[in-house]
Formats: structure tokens, C-alpha cells, sequence
């Protein structure tokens, strides 16, 4: 089946499932993106990475765009376009980036969404929007909660059951309401039915990767939890997933984090652009989370139901967590090693976008 038969099908079986919601998505011609984007030129640019560009681009009616245009063509690049548009041509959630279209004209393939006009997570925390202090307590908390509860549909709802892989502040796009939409799922993965994981080759980023995954390829829903840990820790403290130590060595946020937890030191995990206006119980209900998510064995994580949960403040739920073991002692777990060398890294090919 081509490319173009399979998304019509996958169209069909979305009617037929969703009722009266259908797919709003359509096929863009290039001359259409190209007048749009003023022929992908570098002001246009909204940022690039390992898989290629993305450029803002205005449609003739007046509505914004952002088009994901891959590096280059290559059956590599063929897969991680037909699965990233096979996957939001199936999933619709409030928290999941719609997919407006695509384009596959000769060798170009560009993905087509709509502009969330606040950029992503990463560029408020640590890029060009980081200095003006945006993220107030309330949206920080909003963003966690909308985030969990779009990876929560993928790893429960979805039909068949999907994993991101690639789960980062970058992939978290904010909307004109600073309400958070999950994207980019050139990385993701179909679970089937009954499987417990997929064996497949690394990818992601340095920092986000759960140990499991990153030395053995054993990809699960388990492994975007870890992923998602990391990115509460970052949201909640400001801090990059590895904190530069020396030209050689850097440190995991967890290893930071967690004696720093243990002590009850919140006021030292706050970011402080946020001048100490946050909400204690939630900042700790975020920390906390963040850390069981991010444990370094698979089976002590939660599922991201219940993450989503704990998030909203289940009393239940996160009384039984801290009640952890792990949060009664200053030590780090022995699995755990306080600095990551940049010589020991994962050989495994992994995109560091």
C-alpha cells in the first residue's frame, strides 16, 4: 500500500471510530507551503534539529502554520514522516499537537500543524523567552498536568497503545493560553497488544533517556514516564537535565534533586525567577513525582494515569509516595551515580536535538 492509500485508510478508520468528530487534516501542495513560508527562508526559521527544520508560514486565508520540513529525503526519513503523520492522523487530543496536513512532492516531505504562537517549554526555560519570566506558578502547573494527560491518552487510549520516545521540554509546544500540546512523533511507537516493550534502536535525547533504554533499546511506556520525570524536575527548577559540572563532566537533575527532596529544601528546587510565588504542596507533588518517575528501576515507576492523578493532587495516591523509601534517605541509590562523563556515554546512535 502506498503512502497516500495508508493515510486515506487511516482517515476512514478515524470516521468510523470518532462519530461525528473527523480529521480535519488535508494534502498541501509545495507551491502552497512554499508561498507561505516566502520559499522556507531563514527568517521564517522557528527552529531545527536532527530531523531537519521547521518554518512559520501564513496561509492564504491568514492562519498561522508551522511546517516540519525533513533534512533530507531517504527511506530513514520516509518512515519517521509516514509514522509521525500516521500517528496524528489518528490520535485527538487537547494536549496532543493537531496535525494540519502534509506534503510529499518528488524528494520533500513537510508536515504541516497549527503555530502555537508561545513556542515550546525549552524556550522559556532555558532559550530566547527564559528572561521574561512567563511561567508563573499556575501556569507551570497547568502545563504539567496538560502534558501528563496527553502522554496518559497515548499510552492508554490510543488504539493500538503508542510510545513518544522523545519526550523533552522542545516537544512541548505552548499555545496562545500557555496551555500545553505534546509534539513531534518521528521517534514514536506502535506497543502492540499484550507486548510489555519493543526492542528497537536508540533514540531521543541525552539527559531524558531512561537507563534501560538507552543501554539495552527496550523502549515502553515506562520509558517516556522516566522521560516525563525529567521534565517535571526541569519545569519545577529551571535547571537543564544535565547541569555542566566541568568540560568533561555533567550532573543528572535527579542527583541534584533528590537529597535536596529528602530534606523537605523546596524553597532550593523553586526556580528562582519565580521569586518564591509558588504553592508548596504542589510544588512538592511535582518534585516528588518528578523523582518516582525518573526512577532508575522500570517497575518503581508509576503509570501516567496515575501520574496524572498525583498531579491533580490525589491525597491517597501521594501519601503512598512519600511514604517511599527513597525519600527518607539523603543518599543517592547506589544505581544512581552523582556525574555523567561525557566519554561514557551511550555508543547506541541518539539524536541530540
Amino acid at each position: 500500500m502506498d503512502f497516500c492509500s495508508m493515510l486515506c485508510c487511516v482517515k476512514g478508520s478515524d470516521r468510523k471510530k470518532q462519530g461525528k468528530k473527523e480529521s480535519t487534516w488535508r494534502i498541501f501542495s509545495l507551491k502552497e507551503l512554499q508561498l507561505a513560508t516566502n520559499n522556507f527562508n531563514y527568517d521564517n526559521k522557528l527552529g531545527e534539529g536532527g530531523f531537519g527544520s521547521v518554518y512559520w508560514g501564513q496561509l492564504w486565508d491568514g492562519s498561522q502554520i508551522a511546517v516540519k520540513r525533513l533534512k533530507s529525503w531517504s527511506n530513514k526519513a520516509e518512515v519517521e514522516f509516514s509514522v509521525e503523520v500516521e500517528i496524528l492522523a489518528r490520535v485527538r487530543h487537547k494536549n496532543l499537537l493537531t496535525l494540519r496536513g502534509y506534503c510529499a512532492e518528488g524528494q520533500e516531505r513537510l508536515i504541516i500543524y497549527d503555530y502555537m504562537i508561545n513556542l515550546s517549554l525549552l524556550s522559556h526555560l532555558h532559550g530566547q523567552h527564559s528572561a521574561e519570566c512567563h511561567l508563573d506558578w499556575t501556569r507551570r502547573m497547568n502545563i504539567a498536568i496538560g502534558a501528563a494527560e496527553g502522554i496518559a491518552y497515548l499510552h492508554h487510549y490510543a488504539t493500538p497503545h503508542i510510545i513518544h520516545r522523545d519526550i523533552k521540554a522542545s516537544n512541548v509546544l505552548l499555545d496562545g493560553d500557555f496551555k500545553a500540546q505534546v509534539a513531534d512523533f518521528g521517534f514514536a511507537k506502535f506497543i502492540p497488544d499484550g507486548a510489555t516493550h519493543v526492542t528497537t534502536r536508540v533514540k531521543g535525547t541525552l539527559g531524558y533517556l531512561a537507563p534501560e533504554y538507552a543501554m539495552y533499546g527496550k523502549a515502553s511506556e515506562s520509558c517516556d514516564v522516566y522521560s516525563f520525570g525529567i521534565l517535571l524536575l526541569e519545569l519545577a527548577s529551571g535547571k537543564k537535565p544535565l547541569e555542566k559540572m566541568s568540560s568533561t563532566l555533567k550532573r543528572a537533575i535527579t542527583d541534584w534533586a533528590l537529597p535536596l527532596a529528602c530534606e523537605r529544601k523546596f524553597d532550593e528546587l523553586a526556580d528562582p525567577r519565580l521569586n518564591g510565588k509558588y504553592v508548596e504542596d504542589e510544588l512538592k507533588r511535582v518534585v516528588f513525582v518528578g523523582l518516582i518517575c525518573a526512577h532508575s528501576q522500570p517497575e518503581k515507576r508509576p503509570i501516567m494515569l496515575d501520574v496524572v492523578e498525583m498531579l491533580k493532587g490525589d491525597k491517597e495516591k501521594f501519601a503512598a509516595l512519600e511514604s517511599e523509601e527513597m525519600f527518607k534517605s539523603t543518599q543517592v541509590g547506589e544505581e544512581s551515580s552523582e556525574f555523567i562523563s561525557d566519554e561514557k556515554e551511550p555508543k547506541q546512535e541518539i539524536e541530540n536535538v
